[in-house]
This record gives C-alpha cells, sequence and structure tokens, in this order.
C-alpha cells in the first residue's frame, strides 16, 4: 500500500483472500493518509519508509531504502504471490525473490513508475479503457496484459452504502450545497507543473454563503496552505475521513487528481476535475459519457443541491478483480 487508494482497492480483496483460507501480509508505506486509512479500515501492515517528496534524488533514495527493507523482511517467507497497485517496489522484490507478482492501475502515463513495475511484473492488470498500444512502451503485451471492465471504483464500491455520521463528524449543515474537493497531486512526477486553476476553484466557491467546501489534502503541507486562505465556506479535516460517503452525500466534486473523480462517477455524483497533466484512458472515456467534466473557468461550475435522483450505480463483483490478478 503506497498511496491511500491502494488500501480502498485491496480492502474487499484481502477479505476475499482470508475468507477463503488464505495467509495475507500486508505491506504500507508512510505517505499522505494511508496509514491513517489503514487503521479507519482495521488492517495491519507492516510499514517501510515514507514518500521521498518533489525531488527525483529523494524519490531514487527512498526507492533504494525500501526496497532493501522490502526484501530482507519478504526473503524466506516463500510467498506463492505478490500483489500491488502500482508499487515497483514490491513487484521488483517478487522477481529477484523468484516468485510471481501482478501490479494494477488506471493511469497509464506515470513513465518512470510504470517502467521499473511493470517490467518486474508477471501479469499487468489494468481497465480496458486503457489502449494496450500505449503498455507497449513498458513491456506489456499479451500474456501480460490482462484487462477488466469498467471502473476499478465499480469493483471496491460494490458492497459500500454511504454513512451519514460523516456529515455530523464534520460539523456541516445539510441545507447548504456540499462541494468535495481533492487537491493536486504535486508531489507526482507526472503532474510536475504548478496547476494555478485549482486556487482560483477554490476562491470562487470558498466564498459562497449556501455553498460548504470540504477539501480533502494529500500532504500536511497542502492542509496548512488551503487553512492559510481562511476562506470562509472552507473547512479542512484534521485526519482521514470517510471520503467515499463524503462523495456519496455531496452535490459535486471537484478533483486535480483521479482516483476521487471515478469514485464519484461510479458513486452516480457529478464531478469536475482540474487536472493538469495529460488524460489517461479512463478519464478520456469518462469524458466521452458525460460523467466527468473538464473545466478550466471557475465561473463554468455549476454549483447547485443535487438532484435526490441518482444515476444508476454499476455494481461490479470484487471476485473477478482478484482472479485477474491472481497468478494462474
Amino acid at each position: 500500500m503506497t498511496a491511500p487508494a491502494h488500501v480502498l482497492v485491496f480492502r474487499p480483496l484481502i477479505r476475499i483472500l482470508r475468507e477463503r483460507g488464505d495467509e495475507v501480509e500486508i505491506t504500507a508505506r508512510d505517505y499522505a493518509q494511508t496509514l491513517e486509512l489503514l487503521e479507519l479500515h482495521g488492517i495491519e501492515a507492516e510499514v517501510f519508509g515514507s514518500h521521498g517528496g518533489r525531488s527525483r534524488i529523494g524519490k531514487a533514495r527512498s526507492l533504494t531504502s525500501r526496497l532493501g527493507a522490502l526484501r530482507r523482511w519478504a526473503k524466506g517467507r516463500n510467498f506463492d504471490a505478490g500483489l500491488a497497485h502500482g508499487s515497483h517496489e514490491l513487484t521488483i522484490t517478487a522477481r529477484r525473490l523468484g516468485f510471481p507478482s501482478s501490479t494494477t492501475f488506471d493511469y497509464e502515463f506515470a513513465w518512470l513508475q510504470h517502467q521499473l513495475g511493470c517490467r518486474a511484473a508477471t501479469y499487468v492488470v489494468v481497465p480496458d479503457a486503457i489502449p494496450p498500444e500505449r503498455l507497449q512502451p513498458y513491456g506489456v503485451r499479451p500474456p501480460k496484459l490482462r484487462q477488466y471492465a469498467g471502473l476499478k471504483e465499480e469493483y471496491y464500491l460494490s458492497d459500500f452504502e454511504p454513512d451519514r455520521s460523516v456529515l455530523h463528524a464534520l460539523g456541516l449543515d445539510g441545507e447548504r450545497t456540499l462541494v468535495v474537493v481533492r487537491t493536486p497531486p504535486d508531489v507526482s512526477l507526472y503532474h510536475r507543473r504548478s496547476n494555478p486553476l485549482f486556487p482560483q476553484m477554490l476562491e470562487h466557491l470558498g466564498r459562497q454563503e449556501d455553498v460548504q467546501v470540504v477539501v480533502l489534502p494529500r500532504t500536511k503541507e497542502q492542509g496548512a496552505y488551503v487553512r492559510s486562505l481562511e476562506l470562509p465556506a472552507v473547512v479542512v479535516p484534521d485526519r482521514a475521513v470517510d471520503a467515499q460517503s463524503l462523495i456519496a452525500l455531496s452535490d459535486l466534486v471537484l478533483s486535480a487528481g483521479g482516483t476521487m473523480n471515478r469514485e464519484a462517477a461510479a458513486l452516480g455524483v457529478p464531478v469536475y476535475t482540474t487536472f493538469g497533466g495529460r488524460l489517461g484512458g479512463v478519464d478520456e472515456e469518462l469524458i466521452r459519457q458525460g460523467r466527468l467534466v473538464p473545466i478550466t473557468d471557475p465561473r463554468a461550475l455549476a454549483v447547485g443541491m443535487r438532484d435526490s435522483a441518482e444515476r444508476p450505480r454499476i455494481r461490479r463483483d470484487p471476485a473477478e478483480l482478484l482472479d485477474l490478478l491472481l497468478p494462474t
């Protein structure tokens, strides 16, 4: 588990494996809300290292340190398989120790990450919205390539129902329009340029009297920055919250990232993207379907209470995703 979204993806898969009697060991790195979400979902993990920050040198040092720690921990434990969500440390370690591994992701343009992780993996499992030719530069072709229908969020949210207590915990007013905002992935190598649109959107929303804006930052630094703006309509949680319930109960989602966009789409909530990097195949498909709206001007935001008649949700069986990940 190297990022918060990975906890959500693997939660149902871990449950299925353990219910059928398999032994599952979990590792994680200390990044953003990853460890808090593991605790929130009652998942124990061995923690190795943290994020390397913005610089390539910092990332390389962190990678080297985590690779060494993970190999020492895994050696001699006789694993039958390793499963990862874009964690090149896991697939590299599995290859060095001689057991099969699978990695999954849904954004194809994280070039360095995929050059390392995909080449070391036995199988690469991605949505069928990603054109296969985009994965060939990473050495991914059938039979290594395995694809699934729809969004990964439609699998891990299949058993999800929102918990309204999250609104009370954050002191939110049910009579006002609720907007959930996700900050840009500033520490990611594929998103190195600043995103000036994001603070414009925040300023536009944060001063509206009939709106409540919950900003979910990726890092403590981002949280401190948003708080420093002192926007009257903005709430920044102090720790990880039940973001999926918050999204499901919101009227609108505005995200500069990826996973939260797709969670909103899977839950039938209107969602706008301010993502500043190159759009991947999944987002391209969601835009074609009208389930995701790219935006470049704050004035184009359609802010208001959402119609209670939700779009129908698509629920997919997470066991199907697990079958693709497990070596055969």
